[in-house]
């Protein structure tokens, strides 16, 4: 079987690692892919953005299978394209995509379809908007309506403070993304991240993970697109998994079919564990980052099955997945100054090593290779230094022995992913 990936990150690396164990595999593609990704597929240097060069890449060379790593080329109607062209595609339409797009069409998705999430309003005005946070007692939750590389979310505990980020906000601090604003009621709680394939009917579950988006330390300073995850996450007990399917995410599939936009790909649900139970934070249409590294680490299964009936309506026919028991877990490792401004080119050492440790794999989500053949950084998050083990505790100690092994002055990781796991243990 022939398979084109699209994308070019730590998690395109790490589903062409997992498709690449697959014994049907003939041949993977990958595009744009990467130097990290090349060592396991064809690379072909046409950037996500380009549908049409996608597309054709596709026809030319008879592939049986295309998965869509990103959000963008989804929300831009990549899917649709390749389905035109008789090209079966795991990834969902650009109608479906909406879910992940904007976010104002998502909670009034929520709201239709009773599916439990946090009370909201909807802003292009900031007088409106700053008069709607009478509607709640702080901390206040500012969302940028579009996509934001998964930094478009501020979480504010001063009122003057939240009065100037709707300004900023709606003055495009995140672009067109943000010419629209969602303010929501702050719901306590943990999170957990839930992942469902769906082929447009069928639903199945697809694990459950927990990350850590802040760049700091106990969860502290601004929000990042994730440093770090884990899973299995001790508070996604089968009794939250099955609840959460139920009241939130078969909801989700069923609504967005019976509104003529049937969803193929996978459901990423953010969930919020409330006290009155679990709460959609929101929904993503791909597989996140970095939770899809933990997920490939703890797959037992040959994945592209399951990826092949996502995308011709076979999903009815599959097993439940099966899962190691061994936990796994993904530290990031990002250039200095990340989320904010930072420098490519540093040179890394050190990954080879930490590659050939027992139980560590590192997906490379930012580097590329120098003149000389050394490995440098090229992005804002940079390494995802991977590891499983008989405990939490044994796959923790490893990424981080890994991490060790790793020579870059220039980059930082957060040294306690998995803490709130870690105490329950």
């Amino acid at each position: 079987m022939k398979v084109l990936v699209v994308g070019s990150g730590g998690r395109e690396h790490a589903l062409v690692w997992k498709i690449a164990q697959s014994p049907v595999i003939s041949a993977i593609l990958a595009a744009p892919g990467s130097a990290a990704i090349s060592e396991l597929a064809t690379c072909h240097d046409i950037p996500v953005s380009d549908l049409d060069g996608l597309v054709e890449l596709a026809r030319a060379e008879a592939v049986d299978l295309v998965v869509i790593g990103p959000e963008n080329p989804l929300c831009d109607g990549l899917a649709d394209q390749l389905r035109q062209a008789g090209i079966n595609t795991f990834g969902p339409s650009k109608l479906a995509s909406r879910l992940e797009a904007s976010k104002a069409f998502a909670k009034d998705f929520y709201a239709r379809h009773n599916v439990p999430s946090a009370r909201y309003g909807t802003f292009s005005n900031a007088g409106e908007a700053k008069a709607f946070l009478d509607q709640f007692e702080p901390p206040y939750v500012l969302k940028a309506d579009g996509l934001a590389a998964g930094k478009g979310v501020v979480i504010v505990s001063d009122r003057g403070e939240a009065e100037t980020e709707i300004d900023a906000f709606l003055s495009g601090k995140f672009g067109e993304a943000s010419k629209t604003l969602v303010i929501e009621e702050f719901m306590a709680g943990e999170e957990v991240s839930i992942f469902a394939l769906c082929d447009g009917e069928t639903v199945l579950y697809c694990g459950a993970a927990q990350d850590h988006k802040r760049v700091g330390e106990g969860d502290t300073g601004p929000n990042t697109g994730g440093m770090g995850a884990y899973s299995p996450a001790p508070i996604a007990k089968p009794e939250l998994i099955e609840t959460a399917m139920k009241t939130i995410i078969e909801p989700v599939a069923n609504g967005l079919a019976a509104e003529g936009s049937p969803f193929q790909g996978v459901l990423f649900a953010g969930l919020m564990v409330t006290p009155e139970g679990p709460k959609v934070v929101e929904f993503n249409i791909r597989f996140g980052d970095p939770e899809c590294q933990v997920l490939m680490m703890r797959i037992e299964d040959d994945i592209l099955p399951y990826l092949e009936a996502t995308a011709t309506g076979g999903l009815a026919g599959m097993p439940p997945l099966r899962w190691t028991a061994e936990p796994a877990i993904t530290v990031v490792m990002a250039a200095n100054g990340y989320p904010e401004a930072y420098e490519k080119g540093s040179v890394i050492g050190g990954v080879d090593d930490a590659n050939k440790m027992e139980g560590v794999v590192v997906f490379e989500a930012g580097t590329a290779r120098n003149a000389d053949g050394e490995r440098t950084a090229n992005g804002g998050r940079v390494l995802n230094v991977t590891a499983s083990g008989e405990t939490l505790h044994y796959a923790v100690d490893r990424a981080y022995a890994a991490i060790d092994e790793i020579d870059w002055p220039e980059g930082f990781c957060r040294r306690d992913i998995a803490w709130r796991a870690l105490k329950t243990h």
